[in-house]
């Protein structure tokens, strides 16, 4: 079926451009009518932090959305009129937003608590009927500029809280830096300007469609704002490398003497099918992710495996096309200094290399595991977490609103515990809440509880407790579960009160819990199903045993890396990650269901390989190296554009990002390296004809996933009738 769809588009190809032109703008018109806005949830299903949400929302509206703090300072303090004239004229400016349900100054009557004790620094509380998730960044940046353009030389503002970080979020920017760097890489691995510029113009389009694709998908999902970016870098790693696999073997085939129909619809009979299963087994990962029961991260799961199956149909469809086109042409404009002719592979360094492990695969071996086990260490000392203000860039608005705060009231005041209490009525329930406040304030690590506030109703009060420490501190999380597990029982007992710690500190705390719990089934799943699939394609339970565990064995070492960067030192200076920020546990996540879709591309490029030389010699030694030296190549071209777009995240600006860019390269360096150009041939070869065994019964019961080569015969004509030439339809993915 590949074949024919390929030599329809080969012989058709014209039409297959226009068809993909007038697709990428209907996708796009579609995309500006009827797109969706960007939503995130975070709150964990079934935690105390969405129970306290659901009981603001229902009994507390006006309390219900985010806070936006205000924070003002002033070298002269606020004794100005004309200072504290200017504050409250802004803070009125604000009022005005309809989804501002009331603003809490500290100029008012009852705002004395919320001046410094130097008089220097204060702080409004801007009340909003919305959470940050329900805001676009352009919306808050809308909310917020009256306040940000307020400052002068005699009063400073800056805003702190989610809707402010929300405004300052800018676009990760590294999709052009990434093409630019896969061009770079894919120039030197050709020698040509038209056969660099196949993947890209591939990707190029994929990555139009997932993106206008990617905006209708929000009607229908809830997408967090740094989804399209992140699933875009994806996008374009991906379509780079299967255009890549799918150009190499098309150049091969016409060394070999193949027409360009020939070659075209070889190439797909071959690295076409190792891509679709390449690319099926990224959306298995991605759709892993649904496993962990996160809301936020569902929208992440199927915007990526979107765009991973919007670039592997363009591979496989727009690529014969201009392929087409290209024809014999496709070593035209050579870059000079880099070798026109294709080398025979057993005169090229991976064949050298490859012989190399093959003498020594022990060494190999335990060299390679040493390695990663090695990289993996520093992943037993990793603390999950939410980064709070202080790990924004200095520069930004709300690390300069924390460390205002912090300096002239306390670090905790910059993301405050709200508890919810429900259970009682009226004057009773004023009392009693305002009891168990005094209690808790007496608690250590408990710098302040504000008085009770009721609701209209009067069945509903809420106190606002302030740690002493940072919202990223350990020790605040273990004042929240001082106050769930100890606390709060103690002094709400016998009085019938029900009490919820939430908000933002809180529902971070209960969602990184929440997920840690779901890890297993998250991972267990993601494995099982690859090697299950593995298995299917390579009639073998040893070598996607094998795959599984060098994959996580290669995901610990990433997270090592990555734990060293959060940790400080050399490498999170380098980078501009602060000292000892925490890693937000979606990280581990994310990178692990990437990384394993893209090892799994490796190992199909890799195993197939061997696979192919394997049937044709039944010498498994001479099956692993020729495999590895022919598709070492293709794999670290691969794998060098990954690197480098997902290093181009470290350009931006937000703290997870740049985790997220250093944890996927690291990851993608050293699959592509440790494990596919060491470990897994030199375990391969210690196996031996044992990397084949299946038992009987299970090759039975298994149905057929086949990957292999066919020849095509040659015909040089380009008629535009498909029935013209009607090639063999070998057994593909059945």
């Amino acid at each position: 079926m590949l074949e024919q769809l390929a030599d329809w588009c080969y012989r058709q190809r014209r039409l297959v451009v226009v068809l993909w032109v007038a697709a990428l703008a209907a996708a796009f018109a579609l995309a500006s009518s009827f797109g969706g806005e960007i939503k995130q949830d975070y709150l964990q299903p079934g935690s105390e932090s969405q129970a306290a949400s659901q009981a603001l929302q229902a009994k507390f509206p006006q309390k219900a959305g985010d806070t936006v703090q205000v924070v003002l300072h002033s070298e002269d303090g606020f004794s100005s009129a004309a200072v504290r004239n200017r504050a409250r004229d802004m803070l009125a400016a604000v009022a005005v937003d309809p989804h501002v349900t009331g603003v809490a100054s500290p100029f008012s009557e009852a705002g004395a608590t919320q001046i410094a004790a130097d008089g220097k620094t204060a702080y409004a509380l801007v009340a909003l009927d919305r959470t940050a998730d329900e805001y676009t960044p352009a919306q808050a940046k809308a909310l917020l500029e009256p306040v940000l353009t307020a400052g002068d030389d005699t009063l400073r503002v800056e805003v702190g809280g989610p809707v402010a970080k929300l405004s300052q979020t800018a676009p990760v920017g590294g999709e052009g830096i990434g093409l630019i760097a896969a061009a770079l890489i894919l120039l030197l691995t050709f020698g040509s300007a038209v056969a660099m510029g196949l993947p890209l113009l591939t990707a190029v389009f994929g990555l139009g469609m997932s993106v206008a694709l990617g905006e209708l998908l929000r009607r229908v999902v809830d997408v967090p704002v740094w989804v399209a970016p992140t699933a875009a870098m994806v996008g374009i790693g991906v379509g780079i490398d299967y255009a890549l696999l799918i150009v190499t073997r098309y150049r091969s085939g016409l060394a070999e003497g193949r027409d360009p129909r020939g070659a075209t619809l070889t190439a797909i009979a071959t690295a076409g099918r190792a891509v679709v299963f390449a690319g099926l087994t990224v959306v298995v990962a991605m759709l892993g992710i649904l496993l962990v029961g996160q809301p936020a991260l569902a929208g992440f799961a199927f915007t990526a495996s979107m765009f991973v199956l919007v670039t592997m149909t363009a591979s496989l469809t727009l690529l014969p096309a201009l392929l087409g086109f290209a024809g014999r042409n496709i070593e035209r404009l050579h870059v000079p200094f880099v070798g026109k002719s294709q080398h025979a592979y057993d005169t090229t360094r991976w064949y050298r290399w490859s012989r190399f492990i093959q003498h020594r695969p022990w060494i190999a071996a335990i060299g390679g595991l040493g390695v990663l086990l090695a990289l993996a260490a520093p992943f037993l000392g990793i603390r999950f977490g939410i980064p709070d203000a202080q790990s924004d860039p200095e520069s930004s608005t709300t690390h300069q609103a924390y460390d205002l705060i912090a300096d002239g009231f306390g670090p905790g005041y910059s993301a405050p515990l709200v508890l919810t209490v429900q259970g009682a009525s009226g004057t009773e329930l004023r009392l009693s809440t305002n009891a168990v406040g005094r209690q808790l304030a007496e608690l250590s690590g408990v710098a302040r509880v504000s008085p009770a506030v009721i609701n209209d109703a009067g069945d509903t009060a809420v106190l606002t407790v302030v740690p002493n420490t940072s919202p990223q501190d350990a020790a605040t999380e273990h004042l929240v579960d001082t106050l769930r597990d100890t606390a709060i029982p103690e002094a709400t007992v016998d009085t019938g009160l029900t009490v919820a710690v939430g908000w933002t500190l809180a529902s971070n705390l209960d969602s990184t819990r929440g997920v840690a719990d779901r890890l297993p089934l998250f991972f267990g799943g993601v494995l099982l199903v690859s090697f299950v699939l593995l298995m299917m394609v390579f009639r073998s339970v040893v070598v996607p045993l094998k795959a599984v565990i060098m994959n996580l064995l290669a995901s610990a070492a990433a997270f090592g890396v990555l734990t060293l960067a959060a940790n400080g030192g050399p490498l999170g200076d380098l980078v501009g990650i602060p000292e000892a920020t925490p890693v937000p546990i979606l990280l581990p996540i994310g990178i692990f269901a990437i990384l394993f879709g893209l090892s799994m591309d490796y190992e199909v490029f890799l195993l197939s390989r061997i696979k192919e030389e394997y049937d044709k010699t039944g010498n498994n030694a001479l099956a692993v190296a020729d495999g590895l030296a022919k598709s070492a190549r293709v794999i670290t071209a691969g794998a060098a554009v990954m690197i480098t777009v997902f290093l181009s995240f470290v350009l931006g600006q937000d703290v997870f990002t740049k985790m997220f860019g250093i944890g996927l390269a690291a990851a993608v360096f050293i699959d592509a390296t440790v494990v596919r150009m060491v470990l897994v041939p030199a375990t391969m070869e210690l196996l031996g004809d044992r990397n084949w065994w299946l038992p009987g019964w299970l090759d039975r019961l298994l149905p057929s996933l086949h990957i292999e080569d066919h020849d095509i015969p040659d015909d040089d004509t380009d008629a535009p009738d498909p029935a013209a030439v009607t090639p063999p339809v070998p057994a593909g993915i059945r």
